[in-house]
């Protein structure tokens, strides 16, 4: 029983508590949507006093744009009518202007005829002047044009004439005394000995005796040593005396070398006379070598390739118009290198290529061609530079291209042109002045000529009459190209052409 009325107590507390609960909660419901609804409320209200506010805005925007755009559309308004009033303006003046350009070319077209019918008059008056002219001169157009234009050429030929002689007046007065003092000093410096030496291969003997075992019998040993030694044994009447004769120097001096060795020794066979060839060949080698050195250490060159050296030292035995090509070649290569160092050009190149100018004379009788390109040649196959090369080749051109060419032909003609340094004979020196000569007789104007210091100046008289004196300059140009062109001599030429005027009176 207590059990039942304690559950019956505690299902009614539940109840009570359910209804309790369910009030409970309707209420806060109730107050929590009363609250929503408050604040609904205060956001609509919110929401429609910023609606108010944002049309106030947007009106007021509106009118000041509107505002705005009605003053830019007053101003482009304005703007326009400026426009319009200006391009009005430029169209009248387009108009008036087209006016005057029509009128302007009513003028043009009417002076054009105007000149037209002036040019026809023009040219009819000058035809009648030629026509006119022609006839008081006797000469026609054709004629007269020829006339001024030989008469201007003829001026023209004055003027140059004269200018040449000016302009050639100025460099001779400053150069003339500067290369004088160049070659005088590199002469001075070098004052050395006539370089001339006798090529002829004469062998004198013991005895005429000695001439019968030279031969041998029926020949053998003249035969035996002209095929050892490639020359050519003259035995003539000359007592005790034997000449060698052939073009190759080295070979010659072979041959004298072993005559000599056989007529000491006395033992003349075919046998003996091929061993002593053979030793004379082989000392002449050395000499070679050693006067390659000598000539080296002489010109003070540096280390060059020994065959190149050997080649050199073959010029011991070669001569040109008498003169040693050997002590010439160290001759140039001094002159060559003074000049060099009073040019400010290279002095080793200039010492070298002229040591080496002549090296293609010890292989002319080898080599067909002139020595000059035989040298070059030879030279450059030695390894040698284009810079030594070139003035080589070209020390006899008349054209050159560096400045060492230049001062190696320079010294090569100094060092020829030495009295003494070479022999010509009375015929060959006859002929060149006679060369000379006949050159400078073949210009008009020329009326004597003469040439004088062995062949080394021209002076050439003239006719006052036909030549003047800027004429004279250009005649004395001319003879020197002639004489370049035609003929070969050593050194160079001086031409002097010599114009005088006489007037002769007598007196009775």
């Amino acid at each position: 029983m207590e059990i039942l009325v304690a559950v019956l107590a505690a299902a009614t507390a539940a109840a009570a508590g359910l209804a309790a609960g369910f009030y409970l909660r309707n209420v806060l419901t109730a107050k929590a949507k009363k609250a929503s609804l408050e604040a609904a409320e205060q956001q609509i209200r919110r929401a429609e006093a910023r609606s108010k506010e944002i049309l106030v805005e947007a009106k007021e925007e509106a009118l000041q744009t509107r505002t705005s755009s009605e003053s830019d559309l007053r101003r482009q308004r304005q703007e326009l009518q400026k426009t319009e009033s200006r391009l009005e303006s430029k169209e009248e003046n387009l108009d008036r202007r087209s006016e005057s350009l029509t009128k302007r070319e009513n003028e043009v077209h009417q002076q054009q005829e105007s000149l037209q019918a002036e040019r026809e008059t023009l040219a009819t008056l000058r035809k009648q002047e030629t026509e006119r002219l022609e006839k008081i001169a006797g000469l026609n157009l054709a004629d007269a044009k020829q006339l001024i234009l030989d008469r201007a050429q003829d001026q023209v030929q004055f003027e140059l004439a004269r200018r040449y002689r000016a302009a050639e007046e100025e460099v001779k007065e400053q150069a003339e005394e500067r290369a004088r003092e160049i070659i005088a000093g590199a002469i001075q410096r070098l004052a050395s000995d006539v370089v001339s030496e006798a090529t002829v291969a004469t062998i004198p003997l013991p005895n005429d005796e000695m001439k019968g075992r030279l031969i041998g019998r029926e020949g053998r040993n003249i035969r035996a040593i002209e095929a050892a030694t490639g020359v050519e044994l003259l035995i003539d009447d000359v007592p005790e005396a034997v000449t060698i004769s052939c073009f190759d120097p080295i070979r010659r001096q072979v041959a004298k070398i072993a005559i000599e060795h056989l007529v000491q020794d006395g033992r003349i066979h075919p046998a003996r006379i091929e061993e002593i060839v053979e030793k004379a060949q082989h000392e002449v080698d050395e000499t070679v070598r050693k006067a390659g050195q000598q000539a080296m250490f002489d010109a003070n060159i540096k280390a060059l390739n020994p065959e190149l050296l050997k080649l050199v030292g073959r010029l011991k035995y070669r001569s040109s118009f008498g003169e040693n090509v050997l002590k010439h070649s160290v001759e140039v290569s001094l002159l060559a290198g003074m000049m060099a160092a009073e040019l400010g050009a290279n002095v080793q190149n200039a010492k070298l290529a002229g040591f080496l100018h002549d090296v293609g004379k010890a292989l002319t009788h080898e080599v067909e061609g002139p020595h000059a390109e035989i040298g070059a040649d030879m030279v450059s196959k030695y390894g040698v530079g284009q810079e030594i090369v070139l003035p080589i080749r070209e020390h006899h051109d008349r054209q050159m291209t560096t400045v060492e060419s230049f001062i190696v032909a320079a010294a090569d003609a100094i060092s020829a042109a030495r009295p003494g340094a070479r022999h010509d004979s009375v015929e060959n020196y006859v002929q060149r002045l006679q060369a000379l000569e006949e050159v400078a007789r073949g210009f008009e104007g020329v009326e004597r000529c003469f040439a004088i210091q062995a062949g080394r100046e021209v002076r050439v008289m003239v006719t006052p009459e036909k030549i003047n004196d800027d004429q004279a300059s250009v005649l004395a140009r001319d003879i020197v190209k002639r004489i370049e062109e035609t003929l070969n001599y050593p050194g160079q030429i001086k031409v002097i052409v010599i114009r005088e005027s006489r007037a002769v009176e007598y007196a009775r």
